[in-house]
């Protein structure tokens, strides 16, 4: 048989268990509702007659990713550029044209534009999507005819592009 003061003291335990359960549960709660962003999509802005979100184009990274003034970082879905650096890494499609020609046609292309887009993964934190410029031509497509980057086989069987 269990003592009175072995039953007071299990009790007790509890009852701190229970109180330090409450008291983390209220600070988290106080540190979501105080930390929580004030734009808390992970994507640009939602465009519901496209079925995708919009970006607004604030830079561009190199010839296949490109950064919304949101912050969300977008690689272009089915397309393969050189590097800034203008190597390809291994595994990549690799096309003869410069990284820097690619980079430059991604600007005319994007720079400073609103961009319709629709995701169709992630890849390393960013968003992989097919975007439209305000001009409506597919930059993914425009990319890949340009010549400046090649189309990637693999993920163009997974959802074309240039269509």
């Amino acid at each position: 048989m269990v003592s009175f003061d072995a039953r007071r003291r299990a009790r007790r335990g509890s009852d701190r268990s229970f109180f330090m359960l409450i008291g983390s549960l209220s600070v988290a709660a106080f540190a979501a509702v105080f930390s929580w962003p004030s734009n808390p999509t992970t994507i640009d802005e939602p465009f519901q007659s496209f079925g995708g979100f919009e970006c607004r184009v604030s830079s561009i990274t190199d010839g296949d990713t490109l950064r919304c003034s949101g912050g969300t970082r977008i690689r272009l879905h089915a397309v393969a550029a050189r590097e800034k650096d203008e190597t390809c890494r291994p595994g990549h499609p690799c096309p003869m044209a410069s990284g820097a020609s690619a980079t430059a046609r991604l600007t005319e292309l994007a720079a400073g534009q609103t961009l319709r887009c629709e995701q169709t993964g992630e890849t390393y934190g960013r968003v992989a999507a097919i975007c439209r410029n305000e001009a409506d031509v597919e930059i993914n497509c425009a990319m890949v005819e340009s010549g400046t980057t090649l189309l990637w086989p693999k993920y163009d069987r997974q959802r074309p592009i240039c269509q």
